[in-house]
């Protein structure tokens, strides 16, 4: 069960873009595998994806032909990867963009394909050709159900929407990811599409959506493997009242901050639904000389397979912890000045554990569904926060099942 995730909320449409979506008999199970999203001209696409050597060939696709000039359609299939194919994927990868530019009268370059689900595996490009017509049909805001086809073993959509007043117009944000296994940074299997209705000069339109990955997409991990196949689009229709040409432009701040927030919902999303998960940990780390090493810790401590198993027994073993944070690899590093804390309970001070932490009380922290760890180096003002889950006995379960 997801932690804390309940179902989607009010996912607000954007004028300018719509969702159709379709079931092709890619995934076993039946359910909606595929998914269309229609722009209208004038929209502008941002994107940041995997940086796995092995990037699946729709990644080398979408990557090309957003270089190519006006995007008009993004086509998504889950249950198939098409990563691992070699040169066969990127066949099938173009001629399923051939298929979809043939119904609506545009160009395949005008296509960027994403694929999401099992590597390895020829994608299957006439059951996907054949179920593009029902997704053309059904185009009428979607997001909804979009969020369902994206799925492949997550348990639950994901989705976030926002509606902000700038200078008195309002301006719309929604996105949807999936995820729930194979996340780590660059990017977080995770798969995200935002839109909002403002209008965004390009450069500035890339810039942002950096930023907001930066602080969202970027800072999850499930278990430390990066995909081979993610992917994160920004879409502007530019059909709304709102225009940003620089980031001095008013209102833009507040844009960026409403951006950066609508992604870090999509991200916990994913790691709310982690494989097997069932506690959300939030690592905060402080008081570093700058903001890489402050990752260093807070990775060291994220990925680490004690720590986090220790999570989901819900034990006070804090020496876990500390270990992973001694093995981080800083240069100079003074254990004496750390302080670490879960949630209020203070585990470590002075180089050992801290004189009024008790057992009960670390109990009483570990046995939430949301913790934060605090970790404060004392050497400097830099900061930065990771996002991470437990492993359970359902992370191996879903793992070693994933293909039968």
């Amino acid at each position: 069960m997801a932690v804390g995730l309940t179902g989607l909320p009010t996912l607000h449409p954007v004028a300018g873009v719509r969702w159709g979506t379709a079931a092709a008999g890619i995934k076993k199970n039946g359910t909606t595998d595929v998914a269309v999203l229609a722009l209208d001209r004038g929209a502008r696409c941002a994107a940041v994806f995997t940086s796995n050597a092995f990037c699946a060939a729709p990644v080398t696709i979408a990557r090309r032909n957003l270089l190519q000039g006006e995007v008009r359609y993004l086509l998504v299939n889950s249950g198939n990867a098409n990563a691992g194919t070699g040169e066969q994927g990127l066949v099938d990868g173009e001629a399923c963009c051939a298929a979809l530019a043939g119904l609506v009268g545009c160009d395949a370059s005008q296509v960027l394909p994403f694929s999401t689900g099992v590597i390895g595996e020829i994608l299957p490009v006439d059951k996907l050709s054949s179920a593009l017509p029902m997704a053309l049909k059904s185009l009428n805001g979607g997001w909804r159900d979009a969020a369902h086809a994206i799925m492949t073993t997550d348990t639950v959509p994901k989705g976030a929407s926002q509606q902000l007043s700038i200078g008195g117009r309002t301006v719309t944000i929604t996105g949807i990811s999936k995820g729930a296994g194979m996340i780590h940074p660059n990017m977080a299997t995770m798969l995200a599409y935002v839109a909002t209705d403002a209008a965004l000069a390009p450069a500035l339109l890339q810039s942002c959506l950096e930023k907001a990955v930066a602080s969202s997409f970027n800072a999850i991990t499930v278990d430390g493997d990066t995909s081979t196949n993610d992917a994160c689009v920004l879409v502007a229709s530019g059909q709304g009242e709102v225009t940003f040409e620089s980031e001095e432009d008013a209102g833009f701040s507040e844009f960026q901050t409403a951006l950066t927030d609508v992604c870090q919902t999509l991200a916990q999303a994913i790691i709310r639904d982690g494989e097997g998960a069932t506690k959300l940990i939030t690592v905060e780390v402080c008081g570093g000389r700058d903001v890489a090493e402050c990752r260093q810790v807070a990775d060291a401590v994220a990925l680490s397979p004690l720590v986090k198993t220790a999570f989901f027994a819900s034990d006070p073993n804090w020496g876990r912890i500390l270990a992973a944070v001694g093995r981080a690899g800083l240069p100079d590093f003074d254990i004496d000045l750390i302080t670490i804390y879960l949630d209020e309970v203070c585990i470590v001070r002075g180089g050992g554990r801290a004189p009024t932490y008790t057992e009960a009380a670390g109990q009483a922290v570990m046995e939430r569904e949301e913790i934060t760890v605090t970790i404060n180096l004392e050497r400097g003002e830099a900061k930065t926060r990771v996002w991470t889950c437990d492993f359970s006995y359902d992370y191996v379960r879903i793992n070693a099942e994933y293909r039968t």
